[in-house]
């Protein structure tokens, strides 16, 4: 049981293989590439990759539209060479996961292109088609201040098509059986080339119904069963990650009461809250956020991240906690978007310093679910926002201090290495920092061991322990007689904070530092700490024979969430 359920202690890494490494020199990245760089993954702890999407695209959404679902995009090599990559992955004990972008496709997938050349085609009903454009064709839009419309009059075609997104990329119509069916077929190809689960793009988008009379689109739960009875049926092991930005009320709605829909979703609603924390010093909503988003089917996990390939969206706070955000992390229009997010790198939103990066990542690793990490984060990599839109923090990782940052021997590169200031490429790079044992790197590395040597967040439960600080939140995990608890300072100014850990008798008077020599003790049942500025702490509680005692995980475990 132990083994389905891999992604409860997982750490999962995000990557893009055109902006990784290329191996053939033409300024793109590839398979060939990212499989020479395995070994730097595996020894970095990581146990999943998350690949963006890499099927073949015109690649005017990075990807997202996709015009062949079972083919590998030439300019990342071949499917011989995506089966090396998932072999190699298989040899060090790391599984793959890839991006499922099935709300849309490429207005260029040879499907789109017989449903708008013939009424007649069997294709036609593939996708939402309309024979004059809706009362509401202005609203919906997900890039608002870029997109303006969510229907597009196809001339060729003689009526309207539906689409979410840009106009290139049409909406299928996930209603129509015949497209489900091709989904489960779409999955179950890439199952058998090594996949263990996918990252399922905009699911509330996938499964809502469409159509020129849809005011009000209603989710359609029962596809997010199907999906997830085949993936079972294909591999007992495989999942689906769900990106859904949806309210703590709904979450039940996308895991099933009993589990049987989406193993995972990204927490949209505590990484907005907890940002907020990180700009205010207060973390009362953080906790709230916690507690609102707590409820969750034994088998279900979510995904916890600071950034990603998208804008921060900030749309769960209040205006008062948005514009707080905004002041600290993106002051400048020109690191904001689509009227509700920041679009910059982690690093340049907290200044740089390392002292509130590894604070960040600290927090990431010990709120419950399996955390995800964005490639270049692991090293602080910044951000160029002179690129367009989201591109801003796509740019390529930065390997050391050779032309392009290591990543290619072109001179021309299709998306610019960050070659400038202080998150150029001469400044911050791999190599360099493999040299200091100090860095951001050796630091990422040691936490992610220590947080897979701590299984309790992604098995057990979790309770908020009162600080009587705002700044500060203290987290504590119980699984199988064991306790570990966190304590984090969100202020640049020291913190002395006084609290019981709150388990019976006095198995809480003896707190293990798992990350140096300071333990403690408590006296009348409470602990006295002094944490300072941007501080964190991770303690096992009691458990004299922590040094050599590693908690073992075997098939019985539930977590109680």
């Amino acid at each position: 049981m132990i083994d389905d359920l891999w992604y409860k202690n997982g750490v999962i890494y995000c990557l893009s293989v055109a902006t990784y490494m290329d191996a053939n020199g033409d300024g793109i990245g590839d398979f060939k590439g990212l499989t020479r760089r395995l070994d730097y993954l595996h020894g970095l702890g990581v146990t999943a990759i998350w690949l963006m999407p890499f099927q073949p695209s015109p690649y005017r959404d990075d990807g997202y539209d996709i015009s062949d679902y079972y083919g590998v995009d030439p300019r990342y090599g071949t499917l011989g060479d995506f089966v090396e990559f998932t072999h190699g992955c298989k040899q060090r004990g790391m599984r793959v996961i890839i991006d499922l972008v099935v709300n849309h496709t490429s207005d260029q997938h040879p499907w789109f292109k017989q449903a708008r050349a013939d009424p007649n085609s069997p294709y036609r009903d593939w996708y939402v088609w309309s024979d004059k454009k809706p009362a509401h064709a202005d609203q919906g839009m997900v890039f608002p201040g870029v997109q303006k419309s969510t229907w597009t009059h196809d001339k060729q075609a003689k009526a309207w098509y539906f689409h979410r997104f840009y106009e290139f990329q049409p909406d299928l119509n996930t209603a129509n059986p015949y497209v489900q069916e091709e989904i489960l077929k779409i999955m179950g190809f890439w199952i058998q080339l090594g996949v263990s689960g996918f990252r399922m793009d905009a699911v509330p988008f996938v499964i809502a119904t469409k159509g020129p009379k849809v005011k009000k689109p209603v989710e359609q739960f029962d596809m997010l069963r199907t999906f997830r009875e085949f993936l079972q049926w294909r591999k007992g092991d495989s999942i689906i990650l769900a990106e859904a930005n949806v309210r703590p009320e709904d979450d039940l709605h996308y895991f099933g009461d009993d589990g049987e829909r989406m193993q995972m979703m990204f927490n949209f609603h505590v990484n907005q809250h907890l940002f907020y924390a990180l700009a205010a010093a207060d973390t009362g909503p953080l906790a709230k956020a916690l507690a609102a988003t707590k409820p969750r089917p034994a088998t279900a996990q979510w995904g916890l991240f600071l950034r990603n390939h998208d804008e921060l969206d900030l749309g769960r706070l209040t205006k008062a906690q948005q514009r707080i955000v905004f002041e600290k992390f993106g002051p400048d229009k020109t690191m904001q978007l689509y009227d509700r997010g920041i679009r910059r790198r982690l690093a340049p939103m907290l200044g740089g310093d390392q002292r509130r990066l590894e604070l960040a990542y600290s927090l990431m690793m010990t709120l419950p679910g399996t955390p995800v990490i964005r490639y270049g984060d692991e090293i602080a990599m910044g951000d160029n926002l002179a690129l367009p839109e989201r591109r801003c923090a796509r740019t390529p990782m930065q390997w050391s201090t050779e032309p392009h940052g290591g990543f290619t021997k072109s001179d021309k590169p299709e998306i610019p290495v960050i070659d400038h200031g202080a998150y150029g490429f001469e400044h911050v790079n791999v190599a360099q920092q493999r040299r200091d044992p100090d860095s951001m790197l050796n630091w990422t590395e040691r936490i992610i061991r220590m947080r897979k040597e701590v299984p309790e967040i992604g098995w057990g439960d979790f309770k908020v322990i009162a600080a009587r600080d705002p700044a500060v939140l203290i987290l504590r995990y119980d699984w199988r007689n064991n306790s570990v608890l966190f304590v984090h300072n969100l202020d640049e100014q020291p913190r002395e904070v006084s609290f019981a850990v709150g388990l019976p008798d006095d198995a809480g008077d003896t707190l293990i530092d798992l990350l140096g020599p300071n333990h403690s003790h408590a006296s009348r049942g409470r602990h006295k700490l002094l944490i300072e500025g941007y501080g964190y702490r991770w303690f096992r509680v009691g458990g004299l024979d922590y040094l050599l005692r590693r908690t073992e995980v075997d098939g019985g475990g539930r977590s109680k969430a």
